[in-house]
């Protein structure tokens, strides 16, 4: 997302270069938690900044067909998918090194 005094400086194109260095800079932790009835939920957690969660849940719902939330800044998905959330996130432009799983 690009603030307004940047809009001044750079012109209305968003060429798209401050959401990917604002998204290589994100510390990502993957876990999966037991809820209740033994119902599995992998949490992605980490998101800082202007991220969009919303629209990265919903990316990452459409390619796992599951079913999830966003919640400020954590992501939930149903089911336990942490091996393949990793190369998903590395696809939207996160940083690899920066994406730990528990």
């Amino acid at each position: 997302m690009v603030e307004k005094k940047e809009k001044a400086l750079f012109g209305d194109e968003d060429l798209g270069i401050w959401d990917s260095i604002v998204k290589e800079q994100q510390t990502i932790t993957v876990r999966s938690e037991k809820r209740r009835f033994g119902k599995e939920m992998t949490i992605i957690d980490g998101f800082t900044g202007d991220v969009d969660t919303r629209s990265i849940a919903s990316k990452l719902k459409a390619a796992l067909a599951c079913g999830g939330t966003a919640r400020g800044s954590v992501i939930e998905l149903q089911g336990n998918h942490k091996e393949r959330v990793v190369p998903l996130l590395v696809q939207l432009g996160f940083s690899k090194e920066q994406i730990f799983m528990d």
